[in-house]
């Protein structure tokens, strides 16, 4: 499986985006995904992740702002951000396992070459 991410850019605060994933290689309807993100000088953290069914995850800090869905016809998932704060700023990378889903990024066996988010404040 191949991971494209993209999305990405520069917003204000309080601003959105839609990162988007798509997958080629393998169809991965029955597959956990999650996004991660990476801050600057900081560990990679789990930001997002559906697995189990559909069920949906979030780290304490976006989950009152940020939406993963998955679009099993079009072999992508997204991440809708909204009320962006300068805190999310960083490289955000999605990730897929055909196994299993886990908040650990070193769980995942696919990943996409990640895309930047900005927030200005």
């Amino acid at each position: 499986v191949q991971l494209q991410a993209s999305g990405g850019g520069l917003v204000q605060a309080g601003g959105s985006l839609r990162l988007s994933c798509a997958a080629s290689g393998r169809t991965f309807s029955t597959y956990a995904v999650a996004w991660f993100r990476q801050a600057p000088g900081k560990e990679r953290e789990f930001v997002a992740g559906s697995w189990g069914g559909g069920s949906t995850y979030y780290a304490d800090s976006v989950k009152t702002r940020f939406t993963i869905s998955k679009d099993n016809a079009k072999n992508t998932v997204y991440l809708q951000m909204n009320s962006l704060e300068p805190e999310d700023t960083a490289v955000y990378y999605c990730a897929a396992d055909p196994r299993y889903g886990s908040r650990q990024w070193n769980q995942y066996d696919y990943w996409g070459q990640g895309t930047q988010v900005t927030v200005s404040s």
